[in-house]
């Protein structure tokens, strides 16, 4: 459920906006993003665990509101992040 220690890395290399960046709305997006992927493949072997659901509702809703905080700030960083990470809004 939780993501390894070289995929964090991965995801922070990816979306840093420089060298030493680890906390910036994007990189805190894209690790939001993964853990919610981890989650709902979780859940679709075990549908009856609700405690778990609503640490993933939580979680959504904390990405929610660092992408409505950066599309106020930039709305071109917000458009790039959501394309890259493939989301909808």
């Amino acid at each position: 459920m939780s993501i390894t220690t070289e995929k964090t890395r991965e995801l922070i290399d990816a979306y840093r906006t420089h060298e030493s960046d680890t906390g910036s709305p994007e990189v805190q997006v894209a690790l939001l993003t993964e853990r919610i992927v981890n989650l709902t493949e979780h859940f679709k072997h075990h549908h009856k665990d609700h405690t778990s659901r609503r640490g993933l509702l939580k979680l959504v809703g904390q990405r929610r509101r660092l992408l409505n905080y950066l599309k106020k700030q930039d709305i071109a960083r917000y458009r790039d992040l959501i394309g890259r990470l493939g989301l909808r809004k």
